[in-house]
């Protein structure tokens, strides 16, 4: 009994921290700062102050934040769904991998040409700087919804390319000996990763839908632990099967974002708050990894703004923006989405990586990171609704709606079906009365901005509203509800 108070002592400043942390959120809304950048400059500079903070080791921080990465990207790939990331799926896919190597390609000549580090250090800094970051994009999105193929665009890309870039990542430090051989090796074992975590997402997303439809649990509360716990054996498994566990996560949350299954909003409610409250964790335990006395030694922090400033100023718009001239898009979505390449906290996890391994000049490496993705969160991260302002890219803020009312059924209802007005859809601007439905479709409800509308024939709805509605289980009336680009699109 002699270590109870000291451990409750324990227990109550880490609940302290986190209340504080989970109130920051508001603060970062007030000073225009996202809440990311907080979460790491309070983490390091604690670390500074109280030394102990940062004792956690390189390994525990990689493996606290590879968790913390699994439920962001699971529940990222729900919040997209199948029927979002269709019509973009291709753009998607080559944004994710080619955006990726192009910027890893791009950064790694800059490290070597204009900063001096040899070549393998140079590749190292351009895998680790390579990849965006969901926990920044769905952070700093927050209760903002980008209108239109931008937001899928660049929700999808953040997600997809987190697993190539740590698979490049790993190809790269695991390359052995020089010359084509070595490239020839990462190359293999690249594609290997992709190719393995691709499968086992697919799979592993069909079989969680299985589950969730057919598993009867003692507890309704069990059903949403049940599917995070299957989002985690998913990782195991592809990673030990030598694929990218990431990819597999985000797959498996993609197949399943749109399917209809027992509590299903349950599970999302339930993964939306656990990465959440792992974004808060990963950027902490980032943060407390950090000495800032390191960053101001020598020319560090200057190489760290060069590299930054190249970044956002040449290496996105020029490199990346090559690679996205076979996506069709306006100049405004397209500028939007070069801009809001945000690097966060999977850059950081990579730098880990590299410590780990022991490569020359890690530390000033790990240094480098940190910073050019501290200038990504405060800099991009803070002007990004402005951009999409500039770019005339519709972004709405999605007001919490704190009250909810709604029936359980023992079986599932048929032909009840839920659609969202997209702005620029059939059914935007169009009354109730003189939508291209049929017959045997019939609107139940409608909410919009939190509030019900009375439906009548005469009823007209506008882009962001939420019509709930019976009809015929044969019958697909997305095109409808959908903005007329993404209908043609995901008709083609």
């Amino acid at each position: 009994m002699h270590d109870l108070v000291p451990y409750a002592q324990s227990v109550l400043a880490l609940a302290v921290a986190a209340l504080v942390a989970i109130g920051s959120n508001r603060v970062a809304e007030l000073v225009r700062i996202p809440a990311p950048a907080i979460f790491l400059v309070v983490a390091a500079v604690a670390s500074d102050v109280f030394p102990r903070l940062g004792d956690l080791g390189v390994v525990t921080d990689q493996r606290i934040v590879t968790v913390a990465l699994v439920l962001i990207l699971f529940d990222g790939g729900m919040h997209i769904g199948w029927g979002r990331m269709r019509p973009a799926l291709g753009a998607v896919v080559w944004l994710g991998v080619m955006g990726t190597l192009v910027t890893a390609a791009a950064v790694a000549l800059a490290a070597h040409w204009a900063f001096g580090f040899d070549w393998r250090v140079a590749l190292i800094i351009g895998a680790a700087l390579a990849p965006t970051d969901p926990a920044v994009v769905f952070s700093v999105l927050g209760r903002r919804e980008i209108s239109g193929r931008s937001g899928t665009l660049l929700e999808g890309e953040s997600g997809a390319n987190d697993p190539v870039g740590i698979a490049l990542m790993i190809s790269v430090l695991g390359a052995s000996g020089g010359g084509w051989g070595a490239v020839g090796s990462g190359v293999g074992h690249f594609a290997l990763q992709l190719a393995v975590g691709g499968a086992i997402g697919v799979a592993g997303g069909w079989l969680l839908l299985q589950l969730m439809r057919r598993s009867t649990l003692p507890n309704p509360a069990l059903y949403p632990v049940q599917a995070l716990v299957v989002a985690l054996a998913l990782y195991g498994v592809a990673t030990v099967a030598e694929g990218s566990g990431y990819l597999a996560v985000f797959l498996a949350g993609i197949l399943i974002g749109d399917e209809r299954a027992p509590y299903k909003r349950e599970i999302e409610q339930f993964a939306g708050a656990g990465a959440s409250l792992a974004e808060i964790v990963a950027f902490v335990v980032l943060g407390l990894s950090v000495d800032l006395g390191s960053i101001v030694h020598g020319d560090r922090l200057w190489i760290a703004l060069g590299l930054a400033a190249l970044l956002v100023v040449v290496v996105r718009p020029l490199f990346v923006g090559l690679t996205l001239l076979p996506v069709t898009l306006s100049r405004g979505e397209r500028s939007f989405v070069l801009f809001s390449g945000l690097k966060g906290a999977v850059p950081i996890l990579l730098g880990t990586y590299v410590l780990a391994e022991g490569v020359s000049r890690a530390h000033e490496v790990y240094d480098v990171i940190f910073v050019v993705v501290l200038f990504s969160v405060v800099l991009q991260g803070g002007f990004v609704p402005l951009v999409a302002r500039l770019c005339h890219v519709p972004m709405r803020v999605v007001e919490p709606e704190p009250f909810a009312l709604g029936m359980r059924f023992r079986d599932e209802p048929e032909g009840l079906r839920r659609y969202v007005v997209a702005a620029d859809s059939p059914a935007d601007g169009c009354s109730i009365r003189d939508l291209d439905v049929g017959e045997n479709f019939w609107v139940s409800m409608v909410s919009r901005h939190g509030r019900l509308v009375q439906v009548r024939g005469e009823t007209t709805l506008e882009a962001g509203d939420e019509v709930l509605a019976l009809a015929d289980d044969d019958l697909r009336l997305d095109h409808v509800f959908l903005r007329r680009a993404d209908a043609d699109s995901a008709g083609h």
